[in-house]
C-alpha cells in the first residue's frame, strides 16, 4: 500500500511540550557561558561506569555531535543534528553510533538542569563545540535553535539492506563503488559515512576515495572541506577494538529493558568500550589541537594489517618506522603507551592527488588548516538548518555563508494594502494566464524543503540559474512569464515614493490572485493570505550547484512525469508525490486539496489536458474528484509501464480524459479515496475550496521565518 503515514507527522502534534511551545523563547533565556561550564565539568569528570579516555570524554562528545550532524545529505534535506534523531531509532542503533548512547547518558544531568531551554538536538552539538575548545581549537561559532523531534522520521531512505553493516550492490547504480542511488549518502547500511576498512570491508584505498569524495559532496562539501573535517576529526582520540566485537551484545533497541535504552553490552575492560574493531589512536596528542595527525599521515608510509579486533587497519610499514613514530598514552593507563594508527579512509587521503595536495597544504600552513577545520566543522553542524536568520544565541558569527541560501534585507518600504490592490489589478491585466501565475508562483515556492530549510518563493531564485532552467518550470514559458512580471515590478517600483515590490513577492501575489479569482468564478469568496516582505536574491548569494538536487524529478502536483527513467528508491509516482508532500510539511488533506485544486485551474505541465477533469478549466471546482470517481467512466493504461491512462465512457467506449498515476490514486488508494469522496460530494465544492486556499498559502508562506 502507499505509505501516507509519513504524512501523518505533519498533522499531529507530537512535542510533550505542547502546540504553543516556542523553543526560541525558551533558548533565549539560556546562559550559554554557564552551560558550557557545565559541559566542561561533566567533560573531565570521569565515571566509574563509564571512565573517560585520557581524563576526558571530549573526543567521544566530538564523535557525538559529528554522527549526529554527518547524517544530513542534500539529494532531500534530511536526516542531520536537528530534531536530535540520534536517540532515536533507527539511528540510535546504528552499529556506527556503538556507545553514543553512553555519551548521551552522560549529558542527562545538564539536559535536566535546563529542561525545556535546551534541547537535546542543540545539547549534542554544543558538547562537540565545548569539546573542541577545552583541548586547544577555536571554533566559528554555535547557533541554537534545533527542536527536537520525538518520533523516528520514517520518510528517510535508508537503503535496501535488510542487516547492519552490509552493503547491498542496489544501493550503488550498476553496481558500482562510488555511485551511490538517490537520494542516499552513506556507502554502508549504519555507517554515517563509509566503511573505515575500505569499501565491501577491504582495504581498497581507490575505492575508498571515490566512496569518501561522492558521500562528502552529497553532504555538500568540497575536495578542501571533506579533507579538513577528516584531518580535523581524526586529530582528537582513537578508535576502540582491542578485541572481537561480535562479543559486543545486541543494540539499544535489542537490549533487556533491564538495560533502560543503553546497548552494546560486553564484558572486555578496555576502557569499557569496543566500537568500530579498529584499536589505536592517530597521533601521540590526542587530546590536543595540532598538526599530528597529518604529519604521521604524510611523513610515514603506512601497510594494511589486521588489528586485534579482526579488522583492516594499517601500521607503519617498516620495524624503523613503528619505532620511531611517537606514541600515545594508553587511554586509561597513562604511563603505558599505544602506537598509532591509520584507517583505510586516512591513507586513501594520501594516495588522491587532489586529497594528498590540500593534505600538504595544511601541513606547511598549520593556520590555514585551522581555518578551514573551523569553517568546515560550523558547516557541518549548521548545513540541516536553513537561513543565518534561525539560528539563536550569542555565539552565532556575524558572516553569512552561501551555502545559508542568504537573501538581502529590504532597504525600502514594502507594500501596504492599496498598493496590493493596485499589483493585483495589474496583475489580472496583464496578459499572463491563470495558469500562469499559479504555475510560476508554485514553481517559485514548491521547491522549499521542511527537511533543511532550503528553497522556497523568498529570494525568488526561480529567475536564477538552475531553477530557471529546470524542464519542469518550463522555461520558456517561464521567461515569458518573468518579463511580465519584471515590466509590473518595473512600472510600480518607478513611482516617486519609497515603497517597492520585490519579484519575489510580486509571484507569490500573482498566484494567490489568481486562485482568489478561479475561487471567485466558482461563486466563493476566499481570501489568500498575503504577507509582503520577501526580497530577491542575487547569483552571487546563490550556490547553483547546491541548488541542483532540489530539482524535481516529477511533480504530482503539476502532473509532471518525467522521463520516466529513474534509477532511485523512491518507487512509484504516488510514492515520490507523498515524499514531496512531507517535504513540504502537509498533510493527507493538505497534498490531495492542492492537487485537485491545480487540476481545476489547469496548472500542468506545459498545460496538458492529464488530469483537468472539467470542461470549465481555470474555476475552482470539484470537478477531478467528481470525474474520478464517477462509475460510468472505466480507465486503461495506454502503455506497458502503465504511467499515463485514458478515461472512457462505459457506454460510448470515447476517450473523454487522460490522466496519469498521479490522478488515479485518489481513487484507488482507499484513505486518499475517504478524503475524495468528501470533495466529491454535492456539498464538497466549499469545502476543497477552503482547504486548497489554505494549503495554497501554506506553501507560498512556508519559507517565512521572519514571521514566525
Amino acid at each position: 500500500m502507499l505509505r501516507l503515514d509519513i504524512l501523518d507527522d505533519n498533522a499531529a502534534e507530537l512535542d510533550p511540550y505542547g502546540e504553543d511551545f516556542d523553543y526560541a523563547e525558551e533558548f533565549e533565556k539560556l546562559d550559554l557561558d554557564e552551560v558550557k561550564d557545565d559541559l566542561r565539568e561533566v567533560m573531565m569528570d570521569s565515571q566509574d561506569w563509564w571512565p573517560a579516555d585520557y581524563g576526558t570524554y571530549g573526543p567521544l562528545f566530538i564523535r557525538m555531535a559529528w554522527h549526529s550532524a554527518g547524517t544530513y545529505r542534500t539529494l532531500d534535506g534530511r536526516a542531520g543534528a536537528a530534531g536530535a534523531l540520534q536517540r532515536l531509532p533507527p539511528e540510535s542503533s546504528w552499529p556506527d553510533n556503538v556507545n553514543l548512547d553512553k555519551a548521551r547518558r552522560l549529558l542527562q544531568p545538564v539536559k535536566q538542569k535546563y529542561g525545556r531551554k535546551l534541547s537535546w538536538g542543540d545539547l549534542i552539538i554544543l558538547a562537540g563545540n565545548v569539546a573542541l575548545e577545552t583541548m586547544g581549537f577555536e571554533t566559528y561559532g554555535f547557533g541554537g535553535g534545533r527542536v527536537d523531534e520525538y518520533k523516528s522520521n520514517e520518510a528517510v531512505e535508508w537503503g535496501p539492506e535488510t542487516e547492519w553493516e552490509t552493503t547491498d550492490p542496489e544501493r550503488f547504480e550498476d553496481e558500482e563503488v562510488g555511485n551511490l542511488k538517490d537520494p542516499l549518502a552513506n556507502t554502508v547500511m549504519g555507517l554515517i559515512y563509509v566503511n573505515p576498512e575500505g569499501p565491501y570491508g577491504e582495504p581498497d584505498v581507490e575505492g575508498s576515495a571515490a566512496n569518501i569524495r561522492e558521500e562528502f559532496d552529497r553532504m555538500a562539501m568540497d575536495d578542501e572541506e571533506t579533507v579538513a573535517l577528516i584531518a580535523g576529526g581524526h586529530t582528537f582520540g582513537k578508535v576502540h577494538g582491542a578485541d572481537d566485537e561480535a562479543d559486543v551484545g545486541p543494540e539499544p533497541e535489542a537490549a533487556p529493558i533491564e538495560e533502560q535504552g543503553l546497548g552494546w553490552d560486553h564484558d572486555f575492560q578496555k576502557a569499557g568500550m569496543i566500537t568500530s574493531g579498529i584499536e589505536g589512536p592517530w597521533n601521540a596528542t590526542p587530546t590536543q589541537w595540532d598538526s599530528g595527525y597529518v604529519d604521521n599521515l604524510l611523513n610515514y608510509e603506512w601497510e594494511p594489517h589486521k588489528g586485534p579486533g579482526g579488522a583492516w587497519q594499517w601500521q607503519p610499514a617498516t620495524d624503523e618506522e613503528r619505532e620511531s613514530i611517537e606514541k600515545a598514552p594508553d587511554p586509561q593507563e597513562f604511563d603505558a603507551q599505544e602506537e598509532p594508527m591509520m584507517l583505510t579512509t586516512d591513507v586513501a587521503l594520501k594516495r588522491d592527488d587532489d586529497y594528498r595536495e590540500i593534505l600538504e597544504d595544511f601541513q606547511e600552513n598549520p593556520d590555514h588548516f585551522q581555518q578551514a577545520f573551523a569553517r568546515a566543522w560550523y558547516k557541518l553542524i549548521h548545513r540541516d538548518m536553513g537561513p543565518k536568520q534561525r539560528l539563536l544565541g550569542p555565539e552565532v558569527p556575524d558572516e553569512e555563508f552561501v551555502w545559508q541560501d542568504p537573501i538581502p534585507d529590504a532597504d525600502y518600504e514594502t507594500v501596504g494594502e492599496d498598493d496590493v490592490a493596485e499589483l493585483e489589478d495589474a496583475l489580472l491585466d496583464s496578459d499572463l494566464s491563470r495558469s500562469q501565475l499559479v504555475k510560476t508562483a508554485w514553481a517559485s515556492a514548491s521547491t522549499y524543503r521542511d527537511s533543511d530549510k532550503r528553497g522556497g518563493a523568498n529570494g525568488a531564485r526561480v529567475r536564477l540559474e538552475p531553477q530557471r532552467s529546470w524542464e519542469v518550470n518550463e522555461p520558456d514559458e517561464l521567461e515569458d512569464a518573468l518579463e511580465t512580471y519584471e515590466e509590473i515590478q518595473a512600472e510600480f517600483n518607478d513611482r516617486d515614493d519609497d515603497v517597492r515590490v520585490s519579484l519575489a513577492d510580486l509571484i507569490v501575489l500573482g498566484g494567490n490572485v489568481a486562485v482568489e479569482q478561479a475561487a471567485a468564478d466558482a461563486g466563493y469568496d476566499v481570501d489568500v493570505p498575503f504577507e509582503p516582505g520577501r526580497t530577491d536574491a542575487t547569483a552571487e548569494q546563490t550556490d547553483a550547484d547546491s541548488f541542483e538536487p532540489l530539482q524535481p524529478k516529477t511533480d504530482g502536483f503539476r502532473n509532471y512525469v518525467g522521463d520516466g527513467d529513474f534509477d532511485d528508491f523512491y518507487g512509484s509516482l504516488e510514492e515520490r508525490m507523498v515524499d514531496k508532500a512531507e517535504l513540504l510539511n502537509l498533510t493527507v488533506t493538505d497534498m490531495t486539496a492542492l492537487v485537485g485544486g491545480m487540476r481545476a485551474l489547469g496548472a500542468t505541465y506545459e498545460d496538458t489536458e492529464r488530469g483537468v477533469l472539467t470542461d470549465d478549466p481555470g474555476t475552482l471546482t470539484n470537478d477531478f474528484f467528481v470525474n474520478l470517481l464517477d462509475m460510468n467512466y472505466e480507465w486503461e493504461p495506454v502503455d506497458d509501464d502503465q504511467q499515463v491512462f485514458e478515461i472512457r465512457d462505459r457506454e460510448s467506449g470515447d476517450v473523454e480524459w487522460e490522466a496519469t498515476r498521479f490522478d488515479l490514486v485518489f481513487g484507488s488508494n482507499a484513505r486518499l479515496r475517504a478524503h475524495a469522496d468528501v470533495y466529491a460530494a454535492d456539498d464538497g465544492e466549499e469545502k476543497l475550496v477552503e482547504d486548497f486556499a489554505e494549503a495554497w498559502s501554506k506553501v507560498m508562506q512556508a519559507d517565512r521565518f521572519d514571521l514566525e
